[in-house]
């Protein structure tokens, strides 16, 4: 009996072996981060130091045919489905937008126009020249280039255009102003916010 113990202990360590294996290889599998059209963004992104997560990607859909615009993923501290806990956190976030087709600049400066009337619209006198300082930092995006728009608490609305740092719009308050625009009561399309809150992105 005694050597059927100690040749079965062996035994039910490999076997336990080979299972925190198939985990660990698992884990490691999901440690890639999400998909979308074959967009891929990791999990998490750094901040000035500060680890974000990633809180839900959403898809740009426009006109009546949805054409396929972008893919935005959004980075929090601290992943939530409620816009309100969102924009209301004193805390860094990170707005990327991954352009599936070329949009010109002019569109972008329509859209954000559109944005800020449907979601801040009792702001806009204070944000007014804050918004044209915004128009000033785009530029045409083509198909595979990103926009990231990064908030630090007391730093503003940081942009950068297809890996390049263009500017700084200052103030949390327009930070928080523009993200309403995909968090706020009307975003451009109901699934791409229902994505960013950590839905589907459909």
């Amino acid at each position: 009996m005694s050597k059927t113990r100690k040749t079965g202990t062996p035994w039910k360590r490999h076997v336990l072996s080979l299972i925190i294996g198939v985990s660990t290889l698992g884990a490691v599998g999901t440690a890639h981060g999400k998909e979308c059209l074959k967009v891929t963004f990791p999990d998490q992104a750094a901040v000035d130091g500060t680890t974000l997560a990633l809180n839900g990607l959403g898809l740009r859909q426009a006109t009546a045919l949805r054409v396929n615009v972008y893919v935005a993923a959004l980075y929090v501290a601290k992943p939530s489905s409620d816009p309100g806990a969102i924009l209301g956190a004193a805390s860094a976030t990170q707005l990327i937008l991954h352009f599936v087709r070329s949009v010109g600049r002019s569109d972008l400066n329509k859209a954000w126009e559109e944005g800020f009337e449907a979601n801040a619209k009792e702001q806009l006198p204070a944000l007014k020249e804050r918004i044209e300082k915004l128009k000033s930092l785009m530029a045409d995006m083509k198909s595979g280039e990103r926009l990231t728009f990064t908030h630090k608490p007391g730093g503003g609305l940081l942009v950068d255009v297809a890996g390049a740092p263009k500017g700084n719009v200052e103030g949390d308050d327009f930070a928080k102003a523009f993200l309403s625009i995909w968090l706020g009561a009307h975003p451009p399309n109901a699934g791409l916010k229902a994505g960013l809150l950590g839905g589907p992105c459909a």
